[in-house]
């Protein structure tokens, strides 16, 4: 009871990160006593399965889920199936030498072996059936040895089950023909889901023909030939109002597609798609009809009638590349050979002429990509036409290009502008001459707000005023293929460089390469203004006596320190002082320092006031026995130190952010 209601709980609350703390008490209960408990943690292992395949699934595990296919309990053995498919999914291999048990255990189904309590409306376990036949086809898949042995009991699976006539017989039949179609193929058994198919189509009931699109659709994609019989069984499904059997059939049609029907298919998706108004409809089957237009085509004028009537009914869904290779096949037609070439006019023909019945009527709606296809297609042939003359058909353009504004021009875009304002020119470059209509079309865009098409219309205009001749080479014709050659040596312009140095302009001259041999190089290089060679290493200074008198006169002690005095008075460069104690030029740099003040950037320090020096600084020695009392002697150092300390102040003052500290 216990055990029970416990694995009743690991169905619904386990997750999968605690999948492996109770898989092993779920895999030791498939031994218990028990036949509800072992039905349930069967049904338990199978969901923690799905929660984590790769904990669950281990060659002990496999073995007993073998064993348990055997177990006495029906109800034990059909759950036990669930868990045998799910791993067959991630690994078939363990699975392979089951068939001969599964093949026995659907016979014995079939013959009614099992209780009646396991009957459903007369059907003996209809969702064991189904559940075996599943297995049988994930593990006969591109297996022909194992695919052998399956033929026979799945042919009287399907053949009893479709006497019945049943809803639950009816799902044995789909699964049979799934299998049918998974399996190495056997004809016998393809020519009898062929006629289960036909019944589903042919019945009334929208579940069953659903059931036979989607059984005919597992057919057709790996055999065809079985579609031609229900290819009108299946077209009548499109007229039903399930929303959900039309979308399976419009697959089913896309499938069925072949160089013979893809006339008719085409032709019908085209219809649904004209009355349809579900975009996401809409925009799958545009994509499916310019595939199989694409692959299908008949001839090359079908294709181009086709994608025209696709560029009508589905205006921008379909997409740019359709566009461009149908402009493509109408250029180069069908090869390159001159025997084509008749062929490739009349091609030609043909669009002028479809395109032209479109301009003519100004009751369509014409999508931008069907604007600038057709622009595109009567700018290169447009004289080509036998249904309007050249001057009508420059006309209707104006019309087009006119009412841009409206609908009719898909919003007019000013890329779609563009390209019939350049129709326009290369249709009056064909004609010869240039109609009113298109004059003053060209003499509005001249003023026009884009600057493309304004710089479009200045330059044809200049050309058509000034030089007329031109426009045969400037807009040739048929002429969408020709390679344009490029002159790298600008020749044409030769003419006017031949005047420009007759006047006296200066002729062009090539730079050199920085490739050049190893002479140019050295030449180069000692033209070069910049001087590479290093300076020489600077000498060592040597101050002597009085190299100092700047600050006053500098006396050389004992010791070898310099002592500096500042007589009263000062001492400036222009004292008499100062001039009689200027040394003599020995050859050595002298350094002269000023007194008359701090030299810092902000505002003028006033002077400094050297402090008095005690006369013990002052050295007693017998050169100064006989001079007379000096004045108060002040080291170089300290003077330093005080013009640097006063530098800092005034720092500070100046930027008061500014953080100065004295080691």
């Amino acid at each position: 009871m216990e055990s029970g209601g416990a694995l009743l709980a690991v169905t619904s609350l386990i997750t999968s990160d605690l999948v492996g703390t109770v898989s092993a008490q779920v895999i030791g209960l498939l031994e218990h006593s028990a036949e509800t408990v072992r039905k349930k943690a069967i049904i338990a292992l199978h969901r923690l399965h799905q929660l984590s395949p790769d904990i669950v699934t281990s060659q002990e595990l496999i073995e007993k889920v073998r064993r348990m296919l055997c177990d006495r309990d029906p109800a034990v053995m059909g759950a036990t199936l669930n868990v045998i498919e799910a791993m067959a999914r991630v690994d078939v291999q363990p699975f392979k030498d089951l068939v001969s048990s599964l093949i026995s255990i659907l016979k014995q189904i079939c013959e009614r072996r099992l209780p009646s309590e396991y009957d459903y409306h007369r059907i003996p376990a209809p969702w064991m059936q189904m559940k075996i036949v599943r297995i049988l086809s994930v593990i006969g898949k591109n297996d022909s040895q194992c695919s052998e042995g399956m033929y026979e009991i799945v042919g009287d699976c399907l053949r009893k089950a479709d006497e019945a006539g049943i809803n639950a017989s009816n799902a044995i039949v789909y699964e049979c023909i799934r299998c049918i179609t998974s399996i190495y193929p056997n004809p016998v058994l393809l020519d009898a889901a062929g006629a289960s198919i036909s019944r589903f189509l042919s019945s009334r009931s929208q579940n069953l023909r659903y059931l036979g699109v989607t059984g005919l659709a597992s057919i057709v994609e790996k055999h065809p030939k079985y579609a031609a019989d229900h290819q009108l069984a299946v077209i009548e499904c499109l007229e039903d109002q399930d929303e959900t059997l039309l979308r399976k059939t419009l697959d089913l049609l896309y499938r069925m597609t072949n160089p013979v029907n893809v006339e008719f298919i085409t032709d019908r998706l085209l219809h649904f798609l004209r009355g349809s108004t579900d975009p996401y409809l809409k925009s799958d089957l545009t994509t499916k009809i310019c595939t199989i237009a694409e692959r299908y085509a008949p001839n090359n004028a079908w294709y181009v009638r086709t994608i025209t009537e696709l560029f009508k009914i589905a205006g921008d869904l379909v997409e740019t590349t359709v566009a461009t290779n149908l402009m493509s096949l109408i250029a180069e037609g069908t090869g390159n050979e001159e025997d084509d070439e008749e062929a490739d006019m009349v091609l030609r023909k043909q669009a002028v002429e479809l395109y032209v019945n479109l301009l003519s009527n100004p009751a369509n709606r014409m999508p931008r990509v069907l604007v600038e296809t057709l622009a595109w297609v009567l700018g290169e042939y447009g004289y080509l036409s036998s249904v309007m003359p050249l001057d009508a058909i420059i006309d209707g353009m104006c019309k087009l290009l006119e009412s841009g504004s409206t609908a009719r021009l898909g919003g007019g875009a000013p890329s779609t502008r563009r390209l019939v304002l350049s129709a326009i020119m290369k249709m009056v470059a064909q004609f010869g001459s240039c109609p009113t209509a298109a004059a003053k079309v060209i003499d509005d865009y001249t003023k026009s707000s884009d600057p493309d098409a304004q710089k479009r219309c200045l330059e044809f205009q200049t050309i058509l005023t000034q030089s007329p001749q031109l426009l045969g080479e400037v807009f040739p014709v048929d002429a969408s293929l020709e390679d344009v050659e490029v002159d790298t040596n600008m020749s044409f312009l030769d003419g006017l460089v031949s005047e420009a140095i007759s006047n006296g302009a200066r002729p062009y001259q090539k730079p050199e390469d920085d490739d050049d041999d190893d002479t140019n190089a050295v030449a180069s290089s000692a033209a070069s203004t910049f001087k590479m060679t290093p300076y020489e290493k600077p000498q060592e200074r040597t101050y002597g006596q009085g190299a100092m008198s700047g600050m006053g006169s500098t006396n050389m002690g004992p010791s070898g320190t310099a002592n500096v005095t500042l007589p009263p008075g000062g001492g400036g460069p222009g004292s008499p002082q100062h001039q009689q104690q200027q040394p003599t030029s020995t050859g050595e740099p002298q350094l002269a320092l000023r007194n008359v003040g701090a030299n810092v950037w902000g505002k003028k320090a006033a002077p400094i006031q050297a402090a008095p020096i005690a006369s013990s600084s002052v050295p007693s020695t017998s050169s100064f026995a006989n001079t007379p009392a000096p004045a108060p002697a002040v080291s170089f150092e300290l003077c330093v130190c005080f013009v640097c300390f006063f530098v800092c102040l005034l720092t500070v003052h100046n930027n008061k952010n500014s953080h100065c500290t004295f080691l």
